[in-house]
Parts: C-alpha cells; structure tokens; sequence
C-alpha cells in the first residue's frame, strides 16, 4: 500500500471535452497544465464536433449535467470516431446501464458513486478517508498516515443484535404531527380495550367473554350485559366509550393525513427514524442517495432530510427502504427531533455549498460533538470555509470526480479517488495510491464570459 506520484506525459496529447459543468472546466484546466491541448466545446452542434473530431483525438469527455444529452454525445462521437476513447459521467442508472449496452467501450461513471465511498468514510468514523466494499476482501476502510493512504479491514462497531434492539426501539416513533395523532388515537383505543378487559377479567368473567365486552365498549355500542349493582363497571363503561370517541377521531385524522402524504417515513418496518448510532443526511439528490445507499451497504442506519418531499430521488428513498423527513437541514427543530446528539455524524450534501455550510453551522449549534461532513466543490466560498471555519471534513465532489476523469483520460489505471485535507488521491487495483493534483477551474480560458461557445483550443497556455 504504496504512494506514488504521477509521473509526467511521454508526449503531449489531445482531448475533447464537452460541456460547461464546473466539472468540464477543472479537468480541461489540469489537461491544460500538463501540457495537452485541450478543444473545449459547450454545447457543440454536429458540424461543431466533427470539426474537433477530425484529427482523431486520444480522448473524450463528456462531463454534462443533462443525461438525455450526454447518452447523445457518447452516440455522435462513438458514430463519428470510434476509435476514441470515450468517459461520460451520467446520474441516471437506467441511462449508464442503457450506454454500457450501446458503448461497451465507454466509461460510464458518476460524481456521486465516485464520491460515496470518500464522503462515507469519515461519517463512519473521523479517522477514515474512505470505506469501500470489495467483494473478496469485505468492507475496507480507507487511512491516511504519515507514509501516505493505507487500505485495512474495517468492521461495524455495533453489533448485529445492538442494532436490530435499536431498530426495534425505533418502531412506532411518530415524527409529525399527523403521525403523532395517529399513534395517540391508536395506543388510546388499545389502552381503553385492555383497560376494560382487565377490569371484566378481575371480576370473573371467562377472558373470552370479557373480550367480547370490551370490544363493545371500544366500539361505543357499551357492554352487552352489566352486572347487576355493578355502578362503577357502568360509569366506567361510558367514561372509556366518550373516550373512545375521542381517540377514533384522532387516529382518523392522522391516518387521512398519511394517506394523503408522501409517507417518507415508515411507523413500523426498515423506514422507521433510528434512535442512535445513525448518520443523518442533508440533501436528498444524486449524491445524498448514493451515500446512504452506501452507508447502509456497511450497516449503518440512516435517515434523509429533503425540503421537497416530491422530489423524484425522495420517492426513490421510499422504494429502498431509507427514511426521509420533510424539511430543512439547518432547522434546530428538525435537528433535534433526529437525535443529532445521538447520531454517529451529520452529512451536509446539499448541492449549494452555502447550505451545506449553514447546515453545518447549525448542527454545531445543536451537537458540538457530533462529526460533520460537508460537501463541496460548486463555490468559491468553501475555500475560505476550509480556513475560518474547521467545523468538519470537507469532501471537494467535483474534484474527485475530475480526478477520476483525467485518469481515464490519461490511461491511468484507477478503481477509485480519495481525498485527505486539500490533496486528492488515485486508488489504484493494486492498493496503492498515487498524489493527483489538480488546478483550480479557473485556469480553463474557454468558458469565461464572453468567449465563444463553440470550439476553443489550449496547448499548455491560454
């Protein structure tokens, strides 16, 4: 488990990418600084790539945040230079499986699969770089020492039973006010049912008959029969069916308002609110649903906080059994209601860095304690955050997701990308790891404001 640093190009070489994602501009800036020339098109119509296609380029990129369009542009070029090889990131799993089937020479990956691992490591434990499944060796857990990048076996430190006594713990925890009516009205009926049986069952009647009778007064029609003298029986009878009114209209209610709702979150079964020893997630998008399906790969609970309880990837958490409440990340209430003080870490990975760092604000606020995990990678303004405020690890998304494409790029064998402060690491099959720097987007002369939209080349300078 060696660290190596790259070495520098044989000879300089000539790469297409297409798109202008801040993710298009980093890699065609680190193309740039290691001397390749780089023909950086937008959104390039057909005349406009065969023209950078012409002189048979060694790679190309397609780095765009519309799918449809990237399934697109991997067809063109594939059609027009076979020969090319050819990187696309897409999001949609439907729509990589369908251009893996179409392009089996094409690499097909995502920002938010090759970010899972690195943002899942430190919410498992601080000291991790990265956790990753390897189908041989189990769940190894990425370190970073003094030598460099070190893979190991890693284990869940709760055991098996701990964790089913803590999901089973978790049954019936009302998490709104809908379902909290619900479970009143519910747990009321139940009381008021056991409380009449108990009574008839002291007094000598057969524990069959007294069932019968306390079915009755939990449906309001009273007992059949009533001991005669029995006056106390009588006015107990009728305060448990008023009663009983009461609690039937509020497990009513609460059951028409789960009805009607998105019902994100489950009262019993897997979508049930874990009480402990779970990681809450901020931001419900590509990359939220990729680290919880991930965390929960590794046997870790979890549990999605998402403002748009429509949104399409919350009704996706719903069909894998992950728990999603409605709401925002940075609400105190919210926070607490999640057990954040509980909770093995908070992960902020909203797609707006500035929320993600007010989510982590207020998690401090809530449970200094407890590790935060911030992602980043669209805003200049992480970088200062970086500085002034060490409230947690920060995970640059797009620039492990340019690492991992200029690898490709390049022809360097990589399995993965992990991060350890501002430096950014190849994961290669052999286990070892090799420095992978890259430059800011900034250094991509193409896509200022301004420049034309059509082909622009580079050639180690602006």
């Amino acid at each position: 488990m060696t660290t190596t640093r790259p070495g520098s190009p044989t000879s300089a070489r000539t790469f297409v990418v297409i798109g202008e994602t801040n993710l298009a501009r980093r890699v065609c800036a680190s193309s740039k600084a290691r001397k390749h020339t780089v023909h950086h098109l937008k959104e390039p119509r057909d005349s406009e790539l065969r023209a950078a296609l012409r002189d048979a380029p060694d790679g190309v990129a397609i780095l765009l945040h519309d799918d449809v369009a990237a399934l697109r542009y991997a067809l063109a070029v594939a059609h027009i230079s076979p020969q090319a090889a050819i990187t696309v990131t897409v999001f949609d799993r439907t729509v990589a499986d369908e251009l893996r089937r179409l392009l089996p020479q094409c690499d097909v990956t995502s920002p938010a699969d090759l970010a899972a691992p690195a943002l899942a490591g430190p919410c498992i434990d601080p000291a991790n770089a990265a956790v990753h499944h390897e189908s041989a060796l189990g769940t190894r857990a990425v370190t970073v020492r003094d030598t460099g990048p070190h893979t190991g076996p890693w284990q869940p430190h709760p055991t098996r039973l701990r964790r089913r006594l803590g999901h089973f713990a978790g049954q019936l925890r009302p998490h709104d006010g809908g379902t909290r009516l619900l479970v009143i009205g519910l747990l009321g009926i139940l009381g008021v049912l056991l409380g009449d049986w108990t009574w008839l069952v002291g007094h000598g009647h057969h524990p069959a008959e007294a069932l019968f009778h306390a079915t009755r007064v939990v449906a309001a029609v009273g007992p059949a029969t009533a001991p005669d003298g029995a006056h106390g029986y009588q006015l107990a009878a009728s305060a448990a069916m008023l009663a009983t009114l009461v609690f039937s209209a509020l497990f009513t209610a609460g059951v028409i308002e789960r009805m009607l709702g998105p019902r994100l979150i489950g009262l019993i079964g897997p979508r049930t609110l874990p009480r402990s020893g779970h990681v809450i997630v901020v931001g419900m998008g590509q990359v939220g649903m990729r680290l919880c399906a991930e965390l929960r790969r590794h046997g870790v609970p979890v549990v999605g906080v998402e403002r748009d309880p429509h949104a399409a990837t919350a009704r996706l958490a719903r069909s894998l059994g992950i728990p999603v409440m409605t709401g925002h990340g940075g609400d105190r209430a919210v926070l607490e209601h999640l057990r954040l003080g509980k909770a093995r870490a908070l992960a902020a990975v909203g797609s707006d860095d500035l929320d993600n760092i007010a989510v982590a604000i207020a998690a401090h606020g809530v449970a200094p304690a407890t590790p935060v995990v911030i992602r980043a990678g669209d805003h200049e303004a992480i970088a200062e955050t970086r500085s002034l405020l060490p409230m947690g690890t920060v995970r640059d998304v797009t620039g492990l997701a340019a690492a991992y494409v200029l690898a490709r790029l390049l022809d360097e064998p990589a399995r993965g990308v992990i991060a350890h402060r501002h430096e950014i690491y190849l994961q290669r099959p052999d286990a070892t790891f090799t420095h992978w720097p890259l430059t800011t987007r900034d250094l991509c002369p193409h896509l200022q404001p301004g420049t034309p939209t059509g082909i622009t080349d580079s050639a180690g300078a602006a």
